[in-house]
């Protein structure tokens, strides 16, 4: 094979490559950064007051659940989704049309003696037939359960806690990572300090994972170079 030619192929590929590297989204959640905005300071208490302010630690005749900055929640994710979508389509179409014309001003002779067989007069017909059939059905699912602990990073004006949990696990040089945010209020915590998943606003759930595993089941570099240059 010509020197020449692998040498333009092996340029083409690299030029790929780096395009291709280029068209990489970022890890949007890359552990150990924060997702939602640091909360503001907490006020410091009037000088002279041996108040320290409210907080978990100093509330008598309340249950002990979330509701300032830095306290805990218990989350318990049980999400369960299913979608089905089915389209059908039928069409047909035929047509014909004729024609014929007996005179014109007097080009008709002219024509029909130039061209013996088509008889006493001129004559236009057609036929067209047309079918389309087409059929999708689609289905979706998923399923999670998992249950994470997460803080109060925030305490919004309306009273609704912002919140936001990790969870990290790693076995055999395979991470795995659990990360949830939303918005929750504090009369969906039930009264061991819990909420599901299903009362949080805004809710963003991450479930991934980085090692040997996650790697093998994503095609080689040069299979996704050929699946995003191959144009056919």
């Amino acid at each position: 094979m010509n020197h020449g030619f692998l040498k333009r192929f092996g340029i083409v590929l690299m030029i790929l490559w780096l395009f291709s590297g280029c068209a990489t989204k970022p890890d949007p959640f890359p552990p150990g950064e924060p997702v939602l905005p640091p909360a503001p300071p907490k006020p410091e208490p009037s000088r002279g007051s041996i108040w320290p302010g409210e907080s978990s630690g100093n509330m008598l005749f309340a249950d002990r659940k979330a509701k300032h900055l830095n306290d805990i929640v218990t989350i318990v994710i049980s999400e369960t989704s299913q979608g089905t979508n089915k389209a059908v389509t039928n069409t047909s179409r035929d047509s014909s049309a004729s024609a014929g014309i007996d005179a014109f001003l007097g080009l008709d002779h002219s024509i029909l003696s130039r061209n013996a067989g088509m008889g006493s007069k001129i004559e236009i017909g057609g036929t067209s037939a047309s079918t389309l059939k087409g059929e999708g059905n689609t289905t979706r699912g998923n399923q999670f359960q998992a249950t994470i602990t997460a803080r109060v990073v925030k305490v919004l004006d309306s009273g609704n806690l912002a919140i936001e949990g990790r969870r990290q696990l790693s076995v055999n040089s395979e991470d795995q990572y659990i990360i949830i945010t939303g918005i929750i209020r504090p009369e969906d915590i039930r009264s061991d300090n819990s909420i599901f998943s299903q009362y949080i606003s805004d809710a963003r759930l991450v479930y991934t994972g980085k090692g040997v595993i996650n790697d093998k089941m994503n095609p080689g570099w040069v299979t996704r170079i050929l699946d995003w240059a191959w144009p056919f």
